[in-house]
């Protein structure tokens, strides 16, 4: 069967090509570029605990050691501190990283990939379709016909795929503008980040209401000050006069000495694309969705749509077109996308419009901070990573079904598992390799050789359920799992999202909850086939 073809070679593009690898499914990313990346200090990225686990286990590169995980996190308004974060193991840290590093990093990894290649130089001009497949052409000195299996979008804001495929990309422009400067110095809260609003000092030109501080290596800081609505143009002498006062005002004296590195101008967009698959063709990162106000991470959430979409596209690509399987992509990663910029969205107003009689309501300013925070650390619905309890793929009406911690479709909990050969990882290491999870809570495991209870118990007949399931399972087994009871049962989809927790070993729910998570039953290879040509006529049509 042909590739996958990817489009563009940032983050989300790479990953998708190293996800789809370790599920044994080939791919050629096109690459516009001449497939070298410019060192840009200040271009960088912040992933939460999850995202960054993704790429170290893609990757095999310890991304803490590329990046900084912080220390702490404060929030000031004016003089007063309104809160502090020390980050520990009830509070893991985000990864704040250059995104020149990241980037090769996943193409190091893809050099020695043998299920996967760039193609440098190739801009795609072209995207066809038929029932059994796809084919792209670009030009360039790669320029040549390809053909795939399916095709995603990886291309960006301007994304040509998306273009290409006529799908609507509204929403608004120039959300938010900030002027970005990575200097190295030495500020008096190291490996902490920090939220400043309303700064004391007296600035040059207009206000500067807002300036954000995150730590990278060796001493490098990416400084980022919100810029006041409109056009202003931001001049190397107002940055630099923004650098000295922001510096000297933190340390409470002179400037300190610093080493300019990088400086730019980053503005907010936030849209949405009005659809995510169009027949064979999918759209991902940047080219799906922007958004970004309120310290919001939309590359974070790129990286959530290649991991999705991964292990769907490798059950299509290895067993046949399953229409409710790929048709949930859209569904389940648009919500999710959606639900976040309605929350920014409404937030605003609240925190950039200044004035009025709410910023004079006591205690409001420290509700204020809170939402901030939220958007920076992954809190609350501005920055929580969203879970797919209304996915289509969500079973109903499991007789044995019961509550734990995390609710069903969020992201598990990274806890110490048992695998089948008797050896303790960490549960995220068992992902994106295809397979459904199967865990069994038994405390005291951990305490005996595996060969003592692996044949004991309900372990055999847990051991026949998930060899019954309608696709392949890995069976492991943890001491605990927070709000799970002894014998509990999770069942956990390739991308580390919960399907559902049982009371006990109930084959029947689990085989339920198993081809549910698949789709549902797959159709009959002449079904399917219909349905693919049906859906590719119609995007033709619609063209």
């Amino acid at each position: 069967m042909d590739p996958v073809i990817i489009v563009g070679a940032g983050p989300v593009g790479l990953t998708l090509a190293l996800a789809l690898a370790r599920q044994e499914v080939p791919s050629v990313v096109l690459d516009e570029s001449t497939g070298t990346d410019e060192p840009r200090p200040a271009r960088t990225v912040v992933l939460r605990e999850d995202t960054a686990a993704l790429l170290e286990r893609l990757t095999g590169v310890p991304l803490s050691e590329e990046g900084t995980r912080w220390a702490g996190w404060r929030s000031l308004r004016r003089k007063q501190v309104m809160r502090e974060i020390t980050f520990d193991d009830d509070e893991p840290a985000p990864l704040h990283i250059a995104q020149h590093v990241l980037t090769g990093a996943l193409r190091h990894a893809l050099a020695g990939e043998r299920l996967a290649a760039i193609a440098p130089d190739s801009r795609l001009d072209t995207v066809e379709q038929e029932p059994s497949g796809v084919t792209a052409h670009t030009r360039g000195a790669g320029g040549t016909w390809w053909r795939g299996s399916y095709l995603v979008g990886c291309d960006g804001p301007r994304s040509t795929v998306r273009k290409l495929q006529d799908i609507r990309f509204p929403g608004r422009t120039a959300v938010e503008r900030h002027a970005v400067a990575a200097l190295r110095t030495e500020l008096p809260w190291p490996d902490q980040a920090l939220l400043h609003r309303a700064p004391p000092w007296r600035t040059s030109g207009p206000s500067a209401g807002e300036v954000v501080g995150r730590p990278l290596p060796d001493g490098v800081w990416r400084l980022d000050w919100l810029l006041p609505p409109g056009k202003d143009l931001v001049t190397p002498e107002l940055l630099l006069t923004r650098v000295r006062e922001t510096l000297a005002g933190w340390t409470g004296g002179p400037t300190p000495p610093y080493e300019l590195l990088d400086t730019g101008v980053h503005t907010v967009h936030h849209r949405l694309a009005r659809r995510w698959r169009a027949g064979r063709v999918f759209l991902a990162g940047d080219a799906a969705h922007l958004l970004g106000a309120l310290g919001t991470q939309g590359l974070d959430e790129g990286l959530r749509d290649a991991d999705n979409l991964a292990w769907k596209l490798a059950l299509a690509w290895h067993h046949g077109p399953h229409e409710a399987l790929l048709d949930s992509y859209q569904t389940e990663r648009r919500a999710v996308v959606a639900a976040r910029l309605r929350a920014t969205d409404q937030s605003l107003p609240l925190l950039r419009g200044g004035g009025g009689l709410r910023s004079y309501v006591p205690g409001s300013g420290r509700g204020h901070e809170g939402l901030l925070v939220d958007g920076h650390l992954g809190h609350g619905p501005l920055g929580v990573p969203g879970g797919y309890a209304s996915s289509p793929l969500a079973p109903q009406d499991l007789e044995g079904e019961v509550p734990v911690d995390t609710p069903a479709g969020a992201p598990v909990e990274d806890v110490r598992v048992t695998a089948e050969d008797g050896s303790f990882v960490r549960l995220r290491d068992r992902l994106g390799r295809g397979a459904l999870l199967v865990v069994l809570i038994a405390p005291g495991t951990g305490v005996w050789d595996r060969k003592h209870w692996v044949t004991a118990g309900i372990m055999p007949r847990l051991a026949a359920a998930v060899a019954a399931l309608p696709h392949p399972a890995e069976l492991l087994v943890s001491e605990e799992y927070p709000g799970a009871a002894a014998h509990s049962v999770l069942l956990i989809r390739p991308d580390g999202h919960l399907v559902t927790a049982l009371n006990g070993v109930r084959p029947a729910d689990l085989y339920t909850a198993a081809e549910a998570t698949l789709g549902g039953p797959p159709p009959a290879p002449s079904e399917a086939g219909t349905t693919t040509q049906e859906t590719t006529e119609a995007t033709a049509g619609s063209r």
